[in-house]
């Protein structure tokens, strides 16, 4: 396979970090440098981490240089990737033969670290002079203008462009927020930073995407709450882009229906700064995203605020979870107890490294975590081939039905059919695991584990894995299955 290999310059005005230095290039050529973006992360002690990024096809070499001295130890996850690497003096440097998103964490900082997403190869982006295709130049844009732009043919006869196109350089949004049609693309190219918020309302059939940079942080006078914001909308896709340091979720879905989001990268550091969640919303496809945050990195609820209805059919791959505080995963809490309640079904996790969990309130403790509120029935999840590294502080899981009087008015009404295979978990291990019923008639029933493995050890009852298992509990079962592993 020929390799290939793609970066782009960082617009004038980008905020970097000089920690690292860091430079790419196919075997045999020339280093190329790439530019460091500050990426802001944690909660409780906000602090500049580093983010690096480009495309990739075959074989890559990465030469990152700390420039803080000499490497005493390096660090590269998730451990599970194993990649090798070679330290000389302050130079680490690895070889890539696929697309992966890292963490290198050198002499165990694991706050001044360097997070670098070796994408693969865009398909088939829109070229800025294309007859469907609006240009936007770098600038401050008037909301309306685009609006007007957007809806009218570039030449007499033609079709309204269909694609949105933010070039490389930074781009203001004057009211702050965008929000997008039905039918049309949003792309942000490599070497863009959009500054402001983009929403799908009451829309079907948009695409966001590209290889750019959202920032919603304060930017002189432009900033915006969320980042991507997606409700009572139809078949939307998210793919490719950066998301850095928004003041609420990264990504929110409410009452909305086959929703994609894919390749999807972001950090954030205040309070109800989750990553993706979503409220009443059926057929969500997340894959292969890398979410640090600062609150929940996934969470699964029924209905919220304006959002009524149950949730179901939810996908969960191949991604990353760093949860500087709160839930890596996260189902269950909110639910219309007016109505008896929602149903929360048909959810799968699959192929996952979690690489941090720290929560100072035991009550919202689980890197793994089912809360069940407001009536609500949870049923038919399965966590499969999770990987957890050790984390600061917390539990691995967290399966209650709950009367959490902060959030729900009432407990919740049931647990059901909960599958955990081949979860591994190196860590400490040293807090309950908890599964509780609320009552009698608000239970928990049949939990399976298949080959769970803490610290290496096969877990075949709930003493050995530390779980505390109360009497509304039943159907407990601990096993093991030959040839368990992901393929």
């Amino acid at each position: 396979m020929m390799s290939f290999l793609k970066i782009w310059e960082a617009p004038e005005g980008a905020v970097g970090r000089d920690d690292f230095e860091v430079s790419v290039r196919i075997p045999g050529e020339s280093w190329q440098p790439l530019f460091v973006y500050e990426a802001k992360v944690d909660m409780h002690n906000v602090r500049q981490a580093s983010m690096t990024y480009f495309d990739m096809e075959g074989t890559v070499e990465v030469r990152v240089e700390s420039r803080k001295g000499p490497v005493h130890q390096t660090v590269i996850r998730p451990l599970s990737k194993q990649i090798p690497f070679e330290v000389e003096g302050a130079v680490v440097t690895f070889r890539l033969n696929e697309p992966c998103k890292l963490s290198i964490e050198v002499n165990g900082d694991r706050f001044g670290n360097l997070h670098l997403f070796a994408n693969a190869p865009e398909e088939n982006p829109p070229e800025q002079d294309a007859p469907n295709v609006l240009f936007l130049k770098p600038g401050i844009h008037r909301m309306d203008d685009i609006y007007r732009l957007a809806d009218n043919p570039k030449e007499p006869g033609g079709a309204a462009p269909e694609v949105i196109y933010f070039g490389p350089g930074m781009h203001y949004l004057e009211e702050t927020i965008f929000r997008i049609p039905s039918g049309k693309t949003v792309y942000i190219a490599g070497g863009a930073i959009v500054v402001g918020s983009l929403v799908c309302d009451h829309v079907q059939n948009v695409t966001i995407r590209g290889r750019g940079v959202l920032y919603l942080a304060d930017f002189h006078r432009f900033s915006a709450f969320r980042g991507v914001r997606i409700h009572f909308s139809q078949h939307i896709t998210v793919e490719g882009i950066v998301l850095l340091d928004p003041p609420h979720y990264s990504i929110y879905i409410g009452k909305s229906e086959h929703i994609r989001i894919r390749n999807f990268k972001s950090f954030s550091t205040r309070g109800w700064c989750d990553g993706i969640d979503m409220m009443a919303s059926s057929y969500i496809e997340i894959e292969d995203v890398f979410l640090r945050t600062s609150d929940d990195c996934i969470a699964v609820y029924g209905s919220r605020w304006d959002y009524k209805g149950d949730s179901r059919c939810v996908s969960v791959k191949d991604s990353i979870l760093w949860a500087d505080v709160a839930h890596a995963m996260n189902i269950g809490g909110h639910g219309d107890y007016r109505r008896g309640g929602d149903l929360i079904e048909d959810i799968q996790f699959s192929n996952i490294d979690i690489l941090e969990h720290h929560e100072p309130q035991p009550g919202y403790w689980g890197a793994m975590n089912i809360n069940v509120g407001d009536n609500n029935t949870v049923r038919n999840v399965t966590y499969d081939n999770i990987r957890v590294e050790d984390f600061e502080l917390g539990q691995l899981l967290d399966i209650r039905v709950v009367w959490n009087e902060k959030y729900n008015p009432v407990a919740g009404k049931r647990i059901e059919n909960i599958h955990f295979r081949n979860v591994t978990y190196n860590g400490r291990n040293e807090n309950i695991n908890r599964i509780y019923g609320f009552d009698r008639e608000r239970s928990v029933e049949g939990v399976t584990f298949t080959n769970l493995r803490i610290n290496g050890e096969l877990i075949l009852n709930a003493e050995q894995g530390n779980f505390e298992i109360n009497e509304f509990v039943s159907g407990i079962q601990f096993r093991k299955e030959e040839g368990g592993g992901y393929k």
